[in-house]
């Protein structure tokens, strides 16, 4: 069975933050109420998948991208990234940004390149994901929606 997209509900938040802590993902600056902003991959009534983009203005910050090991390897993190993006295309957001310290090649086969945290929108420099969740070592990225 293929994994079903859709928003995040309450109910889903413990399977997200369970997906997140499975992949050493930072969940200290995540709070129950941003559960709007994910959307889960279902199999079934299982969560196996989550994905988050944080609006800035005019941009916005992927993050919290996870899947659970046993639905890798079958384009499931491709098609949350994918409904992600049209999902911040469609609430206006012009650009998306991501930090990651793994996941560099995994998002530049899908169109995002590397971008100076100089030239990131300064909203989205001022989250926490900036200023304190993940280190500067991380990879910056990111991706214009609207040419």
């Amino acid at each position: 069975m293929t994994p079903t997209l859709s928003p995040a509900a309450p109910a889903d938040w413990p399977a997200i933050r369970a997906l997140l802590d499975a992949a050493r993902l930072p969940t200290a600056d995540l709070e129950d109420d941003r559960h709007g902003r994910f959307l889960v991959a279902r199999d079934g009534a299982a969560v196996v998948g989550c994905v988050a983009v944080e609006p800035y203005g005019g941009a916005g910050l992927l993050r919290s991208l996870a899947v659970a090991p046993g639905a890798r390897g079958a384009g499931l993190g491709g098609r949350l990234v994918e409904a992600a993006e049209a999902r911040a295309r469609d609430a206006g957001l012009r650009d998306l940004v991501l930090l990651t310290m793994t996941a560099a090649p995994f998002f530049e086969a899908r169109g995002w390149a590397p971008l100076d945290r100089n030239d990131v929108p300064e909203a989205v420099r001022g989250s926490s994901e900036f200023t304190a969740t993940c280190p500067v070592s991380a990879a910056c990225l990111g991706k214009t929606l609207f040419p």
